[in-house]
């Protein structure tokens, strides 16, 4: 039950004295250390992510996202160039430094400045950048822009079947908030739909975690870990 109330004495959810919308993020290039985050250009990005995604050659990582596999190398650009101008979602392509190529996908979905609220999704990432320090880092990058513009909620949905997608989630800081039933249809199928969440106050303790994560001291030679991120984050945010 809300410790506020209204002058009639119904329980209302806090004020936001001062708030403002925060502006729908820049169309500008993101930058770490394993990885930078381009805004996705078909010119620049298409033959690098087809060759990237090729590797996956059972088309594991399309099972869950609600286009592709993509055939030829056409017809990904065709589908690049439909959205690589939208502001919504606003695409960027996730650059491997090591190599300079573009190996990976995301972006910013459903931008809801009005509300403070913004979602991360539309995830393809290749097995080149599958589980390596540069997936966590551009999940941290979009993250930390989100909220040092002025987001109040940073959502994570996934089909509720996509296991590796769920796990990702709390790994990554997120908190669970329930299954939104037969939301979704897509590839004609019916999707259960997990919805995750971290909210502005909660993101100083994650965003110290992430950077301890992130710290050369945390990899050895070969570039391993020495301390999981889920170990750091569990426990990192109190959720009561």
């Amino acid at each position: 039950m809300s410790q506020h109330l209204n002058s009639l004495g119904q329980p209302v959810g806090p004020a936001l004295p001062g708030w403002k919308a925060p502006p729908v993020p820049p169309r500008e290039t993101m930058h770490g250390r394993f990885c930078r985050m381009e805004p996705l250009d078909a010119s620049r990005h298409t033959d690098e992510l087809f060759e990237a995604y090729a590797l996956d050659a059972e088309g594991r990582m399309w099972t869950y996202l609600s286009r592709g596999p993509f055939a030829t190398r056409e017809s990904y650009r065709a589908w690049m160039g439909g959205v690589c101008a939208g502001d919504d979602p606003l695409y960027y392509a996730i650059v491997d430094l090591a190599t300079g190529k573009a190996i990976g996908v995301a972006s910013y979905m459903r931008i809801d400045p009005a509300n403070g609220c913004i979602e991360v999704g539309n995830l393809a990432f290749s097995p080149l950048l599958q589980k390596k320090p540069a997936a966590t880092e551009a999940m941290y990058l979009m993250m930390k822009r989100a909220f040092d513009l002025g987001y109040r909620r940073y959502e994570w949905k996934c089909d509720t079947l996509n296991a590796p997608s769920r796990a990702a989630a709390l790994r990554l800081g997120f908190a669970f908030e329930g299954i939104f039933r037969q939301a979704v249809i897509y590839k004609g199928r019916s999707r259960d739909t997990a919805w995750f969440s971290v909210l502005d106050q909660e993101w100083p303790a994650l965003k110290d975690v992430f950077e301890r994560w992130l710290e050369p001291a945390n990899f050895d030679e070969r570039g391993s870990q020495n301390i999981r991120l889920s170990v750091l984050s569990s426990g990192a945010v109190r959720r009561d």
